[in-house]
Formats: C-alpha cells, sequence, structure tokens
C-alpha cells in the first residue's frame, strides 16, 4: 500500500464513513430529477426505443472502444482508484461496475451502458482532482447508475448522433422532432446531475471535497491549485444567487443554460450546500458509524 493510500484510508477512518445499506435512491433523488424523468417516461414508446439503439449499436460499440484503448481499473492496475471505487459502492450499496482511465487532459467522467453500465474517468480529472475529490466524482458516476439514469444519460450524450440518423431515415422530419427531445434530455440530464452530487456527497460525507471538485471543475489548474480560496469561491456563489434578482439575468441564464448537460458550477455547489443542511443530515443520522 503506498503513502497515498494509507492517507486516503485513515481519513476515511478518522470521518468513520457509513455504509449507507438499503438506501432507496428515492429518499434521496432531486425533486427536478423527479419531475424530469416522469416527464420524459410519458412520451410513448421512449424507454424501449433508447434502450435497443443502445443494445444494438452505442452501448456495445463504447465497451469495445474502453477495452481496445482505454486502461481497465483492477486491484493491481490504478489500485488507489480501485479502492475508491469499492469504497464507493459499499457505501451506496451498488453492484460495482468496470471501469476505465482514458488518456484526455480534459477533466471529465462518464457512465454508459444500458444492460452493463461501466464509468470512465479521464487522465485531466486525476492529475487535477486529490484523491477524495476524484472519490466524490467516482461516487457520483455511481449516482448515476443507481438512480437509473444511464440510459437517458447515454442518449444525451449522444443525441446529435441520434438526430442526424433519424433525419436520415425519416427525409428531415425526425430531425425536427429530435431537436425537441435533445432540449427534453439535456433539460432531464441537467436535473439527474443533481441527484448524483447527492449521491456523491453521501459517499464521501463531507461537504469540503465537494466544494473543491466544483471550484476544480470550474477553473482549476494543476498549477494554481494552491491559490483557490474556499471563500472567494463560496462568495462567488452569492453573486451567482444575486443574478436572480434582475428579470433580464435570469432569462440570460436560462437562454445560457438550454444547450448544457450539466448546470452551472455555481448552480451545483448551491444545491448541495442547501441539501447538506436538511435532507443529507436527515439520512445520515438513520445510520450508525462505522466501527
Amino acid at each position: 500500500m503506498s503513502e497515498g493510500d494509507e492517507g486516503k484510508d485513515e481519513g476515511k477512518r478518522k470521518r468513520k464513513l457509513r455504509l449507507l445499506t438499503g438506501l432507496s435512491v428515492d429518499e434521496f433523488r432531486h425533486p427536478l430529477d423527479q419531475r424530469a424523468t416522469g416527464a420524459l417516461k410519458q412520451v410513448p414508446g421512449l424507454d424501449k426505443l433508447m434502450a435497443k439503439i443502445l443494445e444494438v449499436g452505442l452501448e456495445r460499440m463504447f465497451y469495445i472502444d474502453n477495452i481496445a484503448s482505454n486502461l481497465r481499473v483492477t486491484p493491481k492496475m490504478f489500485p488507489r482508484l480501485h479502492k475508491s471505487l469499492t469504497w464507493a459502492t459499499k457505501i451506496l450499496d451498488v453492484p460495482e461496475p468496470e471501469m476505465y482511465v482514458t488518456t484526455d487532459p480534459v477533466p471529465n467522467a462518464w457512465t454508459y451502458g444500458h444492460t452493463k453500465p461501466f464509468i470512465t474517468v479521464t487522465t485531466g480529472l486525476v492529475d487535477m482532482m486529490s484523491d477524495e475529490e476524484v472519490f466524490f466524482v467516482i461516487a457520483h458516476e455511481l449516482g448515476h447508475i443507481k438512480g437509473g439514469h444511464v440510459l437517458y444519460g447515454t442518449m444525451a450524450r449522444n443525441i446529435a448522433a441520434i438526430i442526424e440518423l433519424l433525419g436520415e431515415f425519416t427525409l428531415g422530419i425526425g430531425s425536427l422532432l429530435g431537436r425537441g427531445l435533445a432540449f427534453a434530455l439535456l433539460e432531464w440530464f441537467r436535473c439527474a446531475e443533481l441527484t448524483s452530487d447527492r449521491a456523491a456527497l453521501l459517499c464521501v460525507q463531507d461537504l469540503e471535497p465537494a466544494r473543491a471538485t466544483f471550484m476544480k471543475l470550474a477553473g482549476g489548474s494543476t498549477r494554481l491549485v494552491a491559490e483557490i480560496d474556499r471563500d472567494e469561491f463560496l462568495r462567488q456563489i452569492r453573486e451567482y444567487e444575486d443574478v436572480d434578482r434582475s428579470t433580464l439575468d435570469r432569462a440570460y441564464k436560462i437562454l445560457l443554460t438550454i444547450p448544457r448537460s450539466h448546470p452551472f458550477a455555481m448552480q451545483r455547489a448551491k444545491e448541495l450546500e442547501t441539501w447538506f443542511e436538511g435532507g443529507y443530515q436527515d439520512i445520515m443520522g438513520r445510520f450508525s458509524a462505522q466501527p
């Protein structure tokens, strides 16, 4: 075991992470996720159509790409990452999926696969984040699996290709319909992210790694990491909230949000801070600390 492993495990023992065995996703699902998911499920046949598209094409293609191009995380390959994955699956009470590392300087992570989900993290994310922050990100991805997000999530990430395919087969009519679906899926995706952030907090059980993760995703740099200031970040979150005081600013915020797959980092931080004082404490109070 490396010094990094020892330090990380020691940190877990000091905080006495709790296993949330039997926890239902409905106990922490964000209301916006609940509403957006319900809206998508009202579309007749959408679930079956998406599942079939994944099974016959996208899911297998992404899996083969991982096997061929990326490194799979195992107890011997990137054992520190594997320990984080194992911890997170035990805490959130979900089966352990496969996880891969891909060479990409952009800090990112995603979960693909409907019948057999798998997680991929980029080298850019691993290089920028601390062990606890990577732990938060891995738990966030597991939150998508526990929350049943993978089907719609994979479609949302690839909606542009699907719209093009629909247009080719329906002489352009499907393309017009697809754009409406694209906006609906992106709206759902942003809402689902808020649920997965909650899952990550329940796993890490410390608000600071969550804050640090959002700071780095907003404008992190390996060279500047020592100069990141938590108080300045919290001040910026308050300024983001103040934007809503102007009707015009609210309109701009909506327009900027529509094409995004993820909420703004400030919004995610604000939502999680609010939940930390309420629903999070209620859930954690029901589970005793592990010895």
